[in-house]
C-alpha cells in the first residue's frame, strides 16, 4: 500500500446512490450468507462475499527490518489470532520471500494439528516495470524480468497448497500512475492473467482457482479517463473478479471536500462531527466501488468486483495527524472498521481489510509515520478500539502474540482513549490540496 495522490476532483455523496449499489451483488449471494461450505468442494466462488468467510489483508512482520522475517511459530500465532476474529481469507504477495511460502506452510501445519482450522489465501505475485527500484529511469512500457520468476512461483506454490490457495492476484497496486517507480501498463497484467487462465484450460492450474489483480479502484477504470484503454477494457474481461483497493483516509488529505465538517454540521459535538464524516468516509469509498462497477457494466461485463484493500491508521506524525487532517486515531479506525464490514457483508462483496497488525518496516525511518499503524492490533499485542468488544466476548482467551496476551489498548478506558480523539476541520476552511 503507497500513498494515494487524487485521482478525483470532486465526488457527490448521497444516500441514494450508495443504497443503489450497494445491494448489487445480494441476489447472487443471499442463499449463501451465514454458509459454511464442506472443505472438500470449497472454491473461491464460494468463499468470496460470504460473511461467514471474514477477509483480511495480512503481513507478520514485526521487526524494523523488513529482511527479518517471521518465524513459523510466529505466523502461526497470528493465523490463530485472525480465525479468533471470524478471518478465514487472507491476502498475502511477493511470493519470491519466503514470508508466503512460509504462511502457507503455518496454515497447512495448523490444519494437520486441527482439522476443523479453515484459513484460505489470496496470494498475490508482485509485478513490476523495467529498471523499477534501480537508479535507473522506470520504464513504464516494459517489463521487469523478474515478473516472470513471480508468477512461476505462485504456480508453484497454488499446486503445492490447493486446499489453501484459492486466488491469484497478478500485481498489487502495478497499475496505478502514482506508483511512479514501478507502475506498468494494463497489458503486461493482462498478458499475465491470460497465461493464468490458459493453465487453468490446460489442467496445470486448478479450473476452480480464481485469478484477478489487485489495483487502486482508479486503475479499474473508475476513476480518471486516461485509465479507459482497451488493455484493461480486454483485463476486465480475462479477470474472474476484479479485487479494487478504495482508501478514503488517504483523501482526507488529498482531496479533503468530503472531510470536512459542513456548515449544517458545525454546531454538533466533536464526536457527533466525527461520527458523520466517518458516514462520509464509507460513502467515499462505495463511490469508488460504484465507479468501477459503472465502468464494467459500461463494457457490457457482469462479474463480482471485491475489495483488496482498505483501511484507516491509527498514527500520523504528518499529514494525516493533529497537524493535517485529524484523521487519524483509534476511534476513526473502529468507526470505518466497522462501516466497512457491516456494508460489504450485506451486500456480498469480500473485503479484505488492511491490516491485522501493526508493521513498523513500512515506514522504518519514522516510527509515528502512518503507514506503520494500519493495523488493528498493535506491535504490543495490544487489540485497538475496533477489537475490544472481542476482547470482552473472550474471542482471544488462550491466544498469545509473541508470547503476551491480546489486550485492550488504553487499558480498555474508553474516556481516555476519546481524549486523542480530534474532529475533522471545518470544510470552509479546509483548501484543496494537490
Amino acid at each position: 500500500m503507497k500513498n494515494r495522490k487524487k485521482s478525483i476532483r470532486t465526488i457527490i455523496f448521497t444516500l441514494f446512490v450508495a443504497l443503489a449499489f450497494s445491494c448489487k451483488n445480494n441476489s447472487k449471494t443471499e442463499n449463501k450468507a451465514e454458509t459454511v461450505i464442506n472443505e472438500s468442494s470449497i472454491s473461491a466462488k464460494d468463499i468470496l462475499g460470504n460473511p461467514a468467510y471474514l477477509a483480511m489483508s495480512y503481513g507478520g512482520y514485526r521487526q524494523v527490518d523488513h529482511d527479518i522475517e517471521p518465524t513459523l511459530d510466529e505466523l502461526k500465532e497470528d493465523m490463530k489470532i485472525l480465525a479468533a476474529m471470524g478471518v478465514k481469507i487472507i491476502r498475502t504477495y511477493k511470493v519470491h520471500l519466503p514470508h508466503a511460502s512460509n504462511v502457507l506452510r503455518a496454515i497447512s501445519d495448523l490444519k494437520k494439528e486441527n482439522p476443523d482450522f479453515e484459513m484460505y489465501v489470496m496470494l498475490g505475485a508482485w509485478i513490476d516495470c523495467k529498471n523499477a527500484w534501480t537508479d535507473q529511469e522506470p520504464d513504464h512500457h516494459q517489463e521487469s524480468e523478474r515478473n516472470a520468476v513471480e508468477i512461476e512461483e505462485a504456480v508453484r506454490l497454488a499446486n503445492l497448497y490447493p486446499d489453501i490457495v484459492k486466488i491469484l492476484a497478478v500485481g498489487n497496486e502495478a497499475m496505478v500512475k502514482w506508483a511512479t517507480t514501478y507502475y506498468v501498463q494494463p497489458g503486461v497484467i493482462l498478458k499475465w492473467v491470460n497465461h493464468l487462465q490458459d493453465l487453468k484450460k490446460s489442467g496445470s492450474l486448478s479450473k476452480d482457482l480464481w485469478i484477478t489483480s489487485s489495483d487502486n479502484f482508479a486503475s479499474w477504470g473508475g476513476g480518471d479517463a486516461e485509465y479507459h484503454v482497451e488493455d484493461l477494457n480486454n483485463l476486465i474481461k480475462a479477470v474472474d473478479f476484479l479485487s479494487m483497493h478504495t482508501y478514503p483516509m488517504h483523501d482526507t488529505h488529498y482531496n479533503p471536500a468530503f472531510w470536512g465538517v459542513p456548515e449544517a454540521e458545525k454546531n454538533l459535538s466533536d464526536l457527533e462531527k466525527i461520527d458523520a464524516a466517518m458516514l462520509r468516509a464509507k460513502k467515499y469509498a462505495m463511490t469508488q466501488y460504484k465507479g468501477v462497477y459503472d465502468y464494467m457494466k459500461s463494457l457490457g461485463v457482469d462479474k463480482p468486483i471485491h475489495i483488496g484493500e482498505t483501511g484507516w491508521a491509527t498514527t500520523s506524525n504528518g499529514q494525516y495527524g493533529t497537524d493535517g487532517s485529524k484523521a487519524t486515531d483509534e476511534y476513526k479506525e473502529a468507526m470505518y472498521y466497522r462501516h466497512m464490514r457491516e456494508w460489504t457483508n450485506e451486500a456480498g462483496i469480500s473485503c479484505f481489510y488492511f491490516e491485522g497488525f501493526d508493521e513498523q518496516w513500512k515506514d522504518a525511518q519514522n516510527p509515528q509515520g502512518s503507514e506503520n499503524h494500519f493495523g488493528l492490533i498493535n506491535l504490543k499485542s495490544q487489540a485497538k478500539f475496533a477489537l475490544w468488544d472481542l476482547v470482552d466476548k473472550g474471542a482471544f482467551d488462550g491466544l498469545t502474540r509473541d508470547g503476551n496476551p491480546i489486550t485492550k489498548t488504553y487499558q480498555g478506558d474508553k474516556e481516555e482513549l476519546l481524549q486523542e480523539v480530534l474532529a475533522p476541520p471545518i470544510a470552509k476552511e479546509t483548501a484543496t490540496s494537490d
